[in-house]
C-alpha cells in the first residue's frame, strides 16, 4: 500500500518509529546486549537456565555483609547530605550574600569531581601525617561516609535551593504575623512545602552512595566493599565471574526499584513547580545561625580539596613542584606504562569522543520524546521510547563496564581493542544527563512556531534551524560540558575497559596509589590536582551559561 494513503496518524506513527531506529539500535547493541549478556552469566549454565547459581551467590555471608554496608552507609550518608544541604540551599539561593553566584558554582564542584580524585583527597586530609589524621579515620568506615557526603551534598544543595527560592513567601509572613516563630514557619510551612524537592534529592542521593565506586574502592580497599566494588573486585581479583553477574542482577534490581520510587516522588504536585524566582532578600539576625552553618559547610567542603593541593606540593621537608615535574615519568619501580600526562592526553581524547556521541544520540533523543504527539498510540510511544533511552541511568557504570567485558569480546562484536569502546561507555553513562538538560527545553517551544515555518515552505532542517537551534543552543552547550566533565571523571566502566597501555587519567591515579613509593604516592596527588583543576574548569565554564534547570538533579 502506497504511503500516501495511509492516515495521517498512521504515516505521523511511521516516521517516529523510523526516527527512532537508529537510536533504538545504538541502545539496544551497546547497552542491552551487554546488561542481557550480564544476565545470562549469572542465570545460564552450559545453556540452561539455572538460577540457582544466583540464590547461591546471594546466600553467602560475604554478600550480606557488603549489602548492609551498602546500606547503612548509603542511608547514613544520605541523611547527613540533608541535613548539611538546607542550610546551604536556604542561604545561597534565598538570602542576599556577597559572591552568591561564585560560591553556588563552586559548591557545585564536588559533586562533578572524579570519584577517585575525591577518594585521594580524603585519603590525605584524614591519613597519617594528614590535617585530621589525629583522629584516626583513615581507613574506617567514618571516612567513606564523609566522602560519600562531600560528593552529593550538592545535590541537596541544587535541588532544594531551586526549588526554595521559587517558594511563595507569603503563607510563612502571614504565619508569622499571626505569631508563629521562625522555627514554627519552618517546620508548619516551608518545610512541607519543600517536602517534594527534600524527598527527591534525598531518594537521588541515596542512589548516588549506593552505586559510589572510586570513593568507596580508594577508601575502603578490599576490607570494606559496596556492591558496586565488591562486582570489581569478584572480576579483577577473584575472577569469579558468576559471583559479579549475580550481585550485578542484584544491583540493578535495587536500582531500578529506587529510580521507580523516585519518579513517583517526583510527580507529586510540586508547589514551586510553577512560581517564578521570589528575589533573594539581605540577611537579618535571625539568618545568623544559617550564614554560620552554611560557611561550616563551605569550610569543610574546601578542607579535602586543600589538603590534597598542600599535599601535591610537599615534597621531603618543603614544599616544591617535583610532584608534578614526575608526572612526565612512569613512577617509582615502573609503576606506569604510560606517564601521567600521556592518560591526561587519552582522557582528554576521550572525553571530546564520549561528549560528541552523547550529545548526538541525547539530542536526538529529546527531539523524539518531545514532539508534540496527535494520538493516544503516538503519545504512548513516545512514552515508551522515553523510559526505554533512560535505561542507561538504571544500570552502575560498573555493571556496564562488566557488561562490556564479557560480550563484546567475539565477532561480529569484537570491540576489545577498538579506541572507541571506552568512550561509547563513558557516553552511555553520560547519556541520562544530556536527554535530562535538553528534554526540558525542547519540549518548551511552543509547536506552533515549528507548524508556521513549515506552512511558509522551510524544509524540516531548515524549521530546526531557525526554531530549535536558538533555544537549544546554550543548553547544549551546557549539556556538552557536563558530558565532557563526566567522561573525565569517569572510573567505574573504565576502569574495566581501559587498556594497559592506554588508560586514562582516573586508572592512573588508582594505579599510583596502589603501588607503593613515596613518589608515587606524590605523583597521585598531583595527578589528582591537574584532574580535579581540569574537571572544575570546565563546570564552572558551564555554570557561566546559567541555563535554567540545568544540574539541578
Amino acid at each position: 500500500m502506497d504511503r500516501r494513503h495511509l492516515p495521517l496518524s498512521a504515516r505521523r506513527l511511521l516516521a517516529l518509529l523510523a526516527l527512532a531506529a537508529g537510536p533504538v539500535l545504538v541502545l539496544g547493541v551497546l547497552f542491552v546486549l551487554p546488561v542481557t549478556g550480564m544476565l545470562r552469566e549469572g542465570f545460564v549454565v552450559d545453556g540452561s537456565f539455572a538460577p540457582g547459581g544466583v540464590l547461591e551467590v546471594l546466600a553467602r555471608p560475604r554478600v550480606h555483609r557488603v549489602a548492609w554496608f551498602t546500606l547503612w552507609t548509603s542511608g547514613l550518608a544520605t541523611a547527613l547530605s540533608v541535613v548539611l544541604g538546607l542550610p546551604a540551599a536556604y542561604a545561597l539561593h534565598r538570602l542576599r550574600l556577597p559572591g552568591r553566584s561564585v560560591v553556588r558554582a563552586a559548591v557545585l564542584v564536588p559533586f562533578v569531581l572524579p570519584t577517585v580524585v575525591v577518594g585521594v583527597a580524603f585519603r590525605q586530609l584524614l591519613g597519617e601525617g594528614g590535617p585530621l589524621g589525629f583522629l584516626g579515620l583513615d581507613g574506617t568506615p567514618a571516612a567513606i561516609v564523609a566522602g560519600l557526603v562531600f560528593f552529593n551534598v550538592a545535590v541537596v544543595v541544587r535541588t532544594v535551593g531551586v526549588a526554595w527560592e521559587s517558594l511563595d513567601p507569603r503563607p510563612g509572613q502571614a504565619a508569622a504575623a499571626l505569631g508563629a516563630s521562625p522555627w514554627q514557619v519552618l517546620r508548619t510551612v516551608t518545610l512541607p512545602a519543600l517536602r517534594p524537592a527534600v524527598v527527591g534529592a534525598a531518594s537521588v542521593v541515596f542512589l548516588f552512595c549506593a552505586t559510589a565506586f572510586g570513593i568507596v574502592l580508594t577508601l575502603g580497599g578490599v576490607r570494606y566493599s559496596t556492591v558496586e566494588t565488591e562486582i570489581y573486585l569478584l572480576t579483577t581479583t577473584v575472577f569469579d565471574l558468576r559471583a559479579a553477574a549475580a550481585l550485578s542482577v542484584l544491583q540493578i534490581v535495587v536500582v531500578l526499584a529506587l529510580l521507580a520510587v523516585s519518579a513517583r516522588l517526583r510527580a507529586v504536585p510540586d508547589p514551586t513547580a510553577q512560581r517564578s524566582v521570589v528575589p533573594a532578600r539581605r540577611p537579618r539576625r535571625a539568618d545568623l545561625p544559617v550564614v554560620a552553618a552554611t560557611v561550616l559547610v563551605l569550610g569543610a567542603m574546601v578542607l579535602p580539596v586543600l589538603a590534597l593541593v598542600a599535599g601535591s606540593l610537599s615534597v621531603g621537608d618543603g614544599w616544591g613542584l617535583a610532584n608534578y615535574r614526575a608526572l612526565t615519568s612512569a613512577g617509582d619501580d615502573q609503576a606506569l606504562l604510560a606517564p601521567v600526562t600521556a592518560a591526561l592526553a587519552t582522557s582528554l581524547r576521550t572525553a571530546v569522543d564520549a561528549t560528541w556521541m552523547s550529545l548526538l544520540l541525547g539530542g536526538l533523543v529529546a527531539a523524539i520524546v518531545t514532539r508534540r504527539s496527535h494520538s493516544r498510540t503516538e503519545r504512548r510511544v513516545r512514552s515508551s521510547l522515553d523510559a526505554f533511552f533512560m535505561l542507561p541511568l538504571g544500570v552502575s557504570a560498573v555493571t556496564l563496564g562488566f557488561g562490556f567485558l564479557i560480550t563484546l569480546d567475539r565477532p561480529p562484536l569484537d570491540l576489545r581493542d577498538s579506541p572507541l569502546l571506552v568512550p561509547v561507555a563513558q557516553a552511555l553513562v553520560a547519556l541520562p544527563l544530556v536527554v535530562r538538560t535538553l528534554t526540558p527545553v525542547l519540549a518548551g517551544v511552543d509547536d506552533r512556531q515549528r507548524q508556521a515555518a513549515a506552512s511558509l515552505g522551510a524544509a524540516p532542517w531548515r524549521t530546526v534551524l531557525t526554531v530549535d537551534l536558538p533555544v537549544v543552543w546554550k543548553p547544549a552547550l551546557a549539556a556538552s560540558g557536563f558530558a565532557f566533565a563526566t567522561s573525565l571523571g569517569e572510573f567505574g566502566a573504565t576502569s574495566f575497559l581501559a587498556r594497559e597501555e592506554s588508560p586514562t587519567l582516573p586508572v592512573v591515579i588508582f594505579r599510583l596509589i596502589g603501588h607503593p613509593g613515596e613518589m608515587n604516592y606524590g605523583m597521585a596527588l598531583a595527578a589528582s590536582v591537574v584532574l580535579a583543576a581540569t574537571t572544575a574548569l570546565v563546570v564552572l565554564v558551564v555554570e557561566r551559561l546559567r541555563v535554567p534547570g540545568v544540574g539541578a538533579f
